[in-house]
């Protein structure tokens, strides 16, 4: 009888563990990528990348600024990173960042696909221009990898052409859109970086 006892605890013991874990996995789940500190993993440049880029594609098709908030650098990660180094950082993601990221998939999406048969082909980046960009570089106060001129290719009526993304930066290990656009640009409009016929050159390498 004692035997069953100490069995019974023990897979009582198990089932509180395994509840526990559980728990705590879906805490961490839970909790936005933005609110966890950053780490120094370098982002992949494979399925990953392609799985960003692709979303962002879809935001640019179909203009939606929700679909693209996904794939944009989160505000609680930029509100570290920039908090006694710039004023007012939440304001300068509002009113800067993100306005011109909305603006930026407005002006992507005519030029792309409006009044056209266009669809996605690939990504193209340069995984060697990828730098990690050290505490107070840039007026940041945390870390990050960067890698600029990413390229987005696509079929256009038949024709091959390709875009930039300005600026990615990573999170986590995860890489983010902090420009789509050209950043600086001349005019404070929806801009569309470095369009070519053909599939073009990722890059050039630099910035931060």
């Amino acid at each position: 009888m004692a035997t069953v006892v100490v069995k019974r605890l023990g897979l009582l013991t198990v089932v509180a563990i395994v509840a526990s874990c559980s728990t705590l996995a879906g805490a961490a789940a839970a909790t936005p990528p933005g609110n966890l500190p950053q780490t120094r993993v370098e982002p992949s440049f494979g399925a990953p990348l392609h799985h960003q880029m692709t979303t962002l594609v879809r935001a640019i098709k179909h203009d939606s600024t929700t679909l693209g908030a996904t794939v944009f650098f989160p505000e609680p990660a930029y509100v570290a990173m920039k908090t006694g180094a710039i004023p007012y950082p939440s304001n300068d993601y509002q009113h800067r960042l993100v306005s011109f990221f909305d603006l930026d998939l407005a002006a992507y999406r005519q030029r792309l696909f409006v009044g056209a048969r266009t669809t996605f082909v690939r990504v193209d980046a340069h995984a060697a221009y990828a730098q990690w960009i050290a505490p107070g570089a840039c007026e940041n106060k945390i870390g990050y990898w960067h890698v600029p001129g990413v390229r987005l290719v696509f079929r256009r009526n038949g024709e091959i052409v390709s875009v930039a993304v300005d600026s990615l930066i990573s999170w986590r290990g995860v890489w983010y859109v902090v420009h789509l656009g050209p950043n600086p640009r001349p005019v404070d409009v929806g801009t569309v970086d470095d369009y070519e016929s053909g599939p073009g050159v990722p890059g050039p390498a630099g910035g931060c």
